[in-house]
């Protein structure tokens, strides 16, 4: 599924594949995870390599949330990716970045999207700012499709003027 997605070539025609493909499997039974992709962990959100392919250079990793568990708004690092809920109910906020000055970066809510069992999106660059949070009482797991190894990201913390400020994170997997 993955790799013929890819092999299209064009970002915007690969992860259009990739969203309608990974909705189908999902809604269809065909994803089957182990159990150490259920397992939450009790003070973040779980993240687990589930492959890699080097040649094509995408990763899949799966993510594990606990009830209340979110991201602070980040961004992809310039990567593509598309996500897909596999179990439970995730909110995705998303953001517009309007201006930057100096080490301060402003955003503006764009959008609220309640995502389902099987609800599939994506992320270009340079569209790829967002929070995603578990919006469920119970775990959900999600699982993501970059065009590259996603091992840092930057986060967006909010500042007492409105604005943010950017950190570097390293992202590791669990």
């Amino acid at each position: 599924m993955i790799d013929g997605a890819v092999r299209l070539g064009g970002v915007h025609d690969t992860v259009e594949r990739l969203k309608l493909d990974l909705s189908h499997a999902i809604q269809q039974g065909r994803l089957e995870l182990g159990e150490r992709f259920h397992q939450t962990l009790p003070d973040r959100y779980a993240r687990r390599l589930l492959c890699r392919n080097e040649e094509l250079g995408y990763t899949a990793v799966v993510m594990t949330w606990g009830p209340g568990q979110r991201t602070p708004v980040h961004d992809h690092a310039g990567m593509w990716c598309v996500e897909g809920v596999v179990e439970g109910l995730m909110d995705v906020h998303q953001y517009d970045l309007l201006e930057q000055q100096g080490d301060r970066y402003r955003f503006e809510p764009t959008g609220l999207i309640h995502a389902q069992v099987g609800s599939a999106g994506c992320l270009i660059p340079p569209f790829e700012y967002h929070v995603l949070a578990n919006a469920s009482d119970a775990p959900s797991i999600t699982l993501h499709i970059y065009g590259g190894e996603m091992d840092h990201c930057n986060v967006y913390l909010p500042r007492e003027d409105g604005w943010y400020s950017r950190q570097p994170r390293q992202l590791n997997y669990d």
